[in-house]
């Protein structure tokens, strides 16, 4: 790791993804039969939901996450975020190829791996992934205390979850591992998918252009697909505050975890992150992630 842009681009999903392949529907199906409702055959005469549809992703995510996850109970307020599920296993994967790197070429896995989530949301699916994946323990966090109760439901629901996935509440906006992480407690990896948008109106223009892109009418007030609420999508200063806080704060912290990382959504906020990481005299890298028409950025730093 160097104190410069060190860009791992790949054209895919990652080579351990579990949904490299195109959605077998007749077995999500059978495995969650609500899903039957939203699948239908395309102009490809090949079987697909309707993206845009919020009630439809919903089902299709429980359906995969019953299938390829274990996970029996998986219920959300129609208001909270129901995030892409190929996605959020990529960044849970990357991880695990960083901790393999350091530690003798072989994945770490089992729960003595301890990952810090910022910002867990309702929905709880990078802790269920990394879990269900490669064993590991997950401390969530939430500023959110519906969302955090939601995530508690769903850990409560299913006996995998139980005893390694907790919630703590954040009491301060202000803060991000100040107030969660603990005298001398100690994680391997912290992970964050921040509010990327610097306001509602943002992040609404955000959805009429995922709309557009998935052929759909954008007239009037948009629906969110992967639904989603005010700090889940947004905040003051977007992403650029956010990770820049987290990026100050975490030098309090260089102590008690060996790598910290967040997703960064646009590319011209890297050098304004570059410039305040060596600023505090950390090192830092950029792993690239594509999936589809869509490039996300893990930007991965350490003390």
């Amino acid at each position: 790791m160097k104190n410069n842009l060190n860009i791992n681009s790949l054209k895919s999903l990652h080579p351990r993804n579990k949904h490299n392949v195109n959605y077998d529907f007749d077995e999500l199906q059978k495995n969650l039969p609500e899903l039957k409702a939203f699948v239908h055959f395309n102009k490809f005469d090949n079987q697909s939901i309707d993206f845009a549809n919020p009630d439809a992703v919903r089902a299709l995510n429980k359906s995969l996450l019953k299938y390829f996850y274990n996970i029996d109970y998986y219920e959300l307020p129609k208001t909270n975020l129901c995030p892409p599920i190929p996605g959020r296993a990529d960044y849970i994967h990357y991880i695990a190829d960083v901790l393999t790197k350091n530690s003798n070429e072989k994945i770490p896995t089992g729960n003595q791996i301890k990952i810090l989530d910022i910002g867990t949301g309702a929905n709880c699916i990078y802790p269920i992934i990394g879990h269900q994946e490669y064993g590991w323990t997950f401390v969530g966090t939430e500023v959110d205390k519906p969302a955090a109760k939601t995530a508690n439901l769903i850990i409560e629901n299913n006996s995998d979850l139980k005893d390694s996935i907790s919630i703590r509440l954040q009491e301060s906006k202000r803060n991000i591992f100040k107030g969660i992480i603990q005298t001398n407690e100690h994680f391997d990896f912290t992970i964050c998918n921040p509010p990327f948008h610097n306001s509602k109106e943002e992040a609404a223009k955000g959805t009429l252009r995922k709309l557009k892109n998935l052929g759909k009418e954008t007239t009037g007030k948009p629906t969110l697909n992967f639904g989603g609420q005010n700090n889940e999508l947004w905040c003051e200063g977007g992403e650029l505050a956010f990770i820049t806080n987290m990026i100050y704060e975490s030098v309090h912290f260089k102590t008690q975890c060996k790598f910290f990382s967040t997703l960064v959504s646009k590319k011209e906020n890297l050098k304004p992150f570059f410039t305040v990481l060596k600023k505090v005299n950390a090192q830092f890298e950029i792993i690239e992630m594509n999936q589809g028409n869509k490039t996300t950025r893990i930007l991965l730093w350490k003390f």
